[in-house]
């Protein structure tokens, strides 16, 4: 964490939290008393003035839309499509490797983190199946089914030789 200070000049605060001024002091909730902004790091390496009255994790909640049908998830904002994923994965039965995560008309990779793409809290996600996988399941229970018909036929092959 970084301390600058600063010129009471140049910033003023709008709520009386934190100021010693009383309001004579050139009007209510000036920052006269204290002196220094705190300052954070972001995972993107922005430097910002730190948030009060927040926790380490901010926790966001994501509206997932799959087909038909929504999920609400509620998940770390610095969290990633990936663990998104897995997180989906206990919800609607699909492996991670079979989901298609797209925001804002995008795919989205697992490493890409939610805030640093821009998902916000009460944001929309698509969810899609992943259309390959689809077609080798489809093509797989196909190819059951059509065995199934031939090992139950009363008829058998007749083969003659000549």
């Amino acid at each position: 964490m970084i301390k600058l200070r600063y010129s009471k000049k140049l910033f003023r605060r709008s709520s009386s939290k934190g100021s010693t001024g009383s309001s004579s002091e050139g009007g209510a909730g000036v920052g006269v008393g204290r002196g220094e902004i705190e300052w954070e790091v972001r995972p993107g390496g922005m430097l910002v003035q730190k948030r009060e009255g927040r926790g380490d994790v901010e926790v966001i909640t994501v509206r997932v839309a799959t087909g038909f049908s929504w999920h609400d998830i509620s998940i770390g904002a610095t969290c990633t499509f990936g663990e998104l994923k897995a997180v989906l994965s206990m919800v609607t039965g699909l492996a991670p490797r079979e989901q298609r995560l797209l925001f804002r008309g995008k795919e989205r990779e697992d490493s890409d983190h939610l805030h640093m793409v821009g998902v916000r809290d009460k944001g929309k996600v698509l969810l899609l199946e992943d259309p390959a996988l689809k077609d080798m399941k489809l093509r797989a229970a196909l190819t059951l089914a059509a065995q199934a018909i031939v090992q139950q036929s009363p008829y058998q092959p007749l083969i003659i030789e000549v």
